[in-house]
């Protein structure tokens, strides 16, 4: 849904750059990969990491598109994070929000067919979350997500992470999450910075200082979730992550 903002081509050499400089392992992956092209797109322009969104199809065909993805990924070491199941919503989402939907949740047992299959990395999980802003409050599944771990012995991935309390992360990470994508809250976080800035200096012509706003609360934000997810100080000591 990005490709309307950036080239990617463009963009990915000075995320690449970005990433070399940091003291800790980055991945450059891309998400939501709709299409084989734009998978290939991705790995041109040396993305280690991608995600392949085939979870619209009935299983038999999301198996056979994802797997074809893997072997060709996998031939040129990316690795891949695949969805079954649908998150509901849409990313940045609206300011009315979306309901999970039960009906879409991830079926543990295909959970388990699906990654033997297709020889995924890592799998995105559907359990009550959304993309976007909740309507109402959010309640996950945490019954699902831990026979669907229990099944699978993979990574698990919790899309649409913006609303979900911190207790419920927690939880959700101790029941097998490994990764978690938080867009929506980072967008929030930027744009009330740019307006409080416009609030006190309403003729400021300044792009790049609305920039620099918007840095400063997606960073605010960012900082506060790797202390929820308890990623502080992982690597800070020798472990099979940062050797790699």
């Amino acid at each position: 849904v990005h490709f309307d903002y950036v080239d990617m081509e463009a963009m990915a050499p000075v995320v690449q750059r970005a990433a070399q400089l940091a003291p800790i392992p980055v991945a450059l992956h891309l998400d939501h990969g709709l299409s084989l092209q734009t998978i290939v797109r991705a790995i041109r322009c040396g993305f280690t990491s991608v995600m392949y969104d085939g979870s619209e199809y009935p299983l038999e065909e999301n198996i056979r598109r994802t797997k074809q993805i893997v072997d060709i990924c996998h031939s040129v070491g990316v690795t891949v994070e695949a969805e079954l199941g649908q998150v509901t919503g849409g990313e940045g989402g609206s300011k009315e929000g979306t309901v999970a939907e039960p009906s879409l949740f991830t079926d543990p047992q295909e959970a388990a067919v699906f990654v033997e299959e297709t020889g995924v990395d890592a799998l995105a999980v559907a359990i009550g979350t959304v993309h976007g802003l909740y309507k109402g409050e959010p309640k996950l599944d945490f019954d699902r997500l831990a026979e669907i771990a229990r099944r699978v012995d993979i990574p698990l991935v919790l899309h649409g992470g913006t609303g979900v309390p911190d207790e419920d992360f927690k939880r959700a990470i101790q029941l097998g999450i490994c990764k978690v994508n938080f867009y929506t809250q980072t967008s929030i976080a930027a744009v009330n910075r740019i307006k409080e800035r416009l609030r006190k200096e309403p003729d400021l012509i300044k792009f790049p200082e609305l920039l620099l706003e918007a840095k400063i609360g997606i960073k605010e934000t960012v900082k506060r979730q790797i202390q929820v997810f308890g990623s502080v100080g992982m690597c800070d000591h020798p472990n099979p992550l940062c050797s790699s």
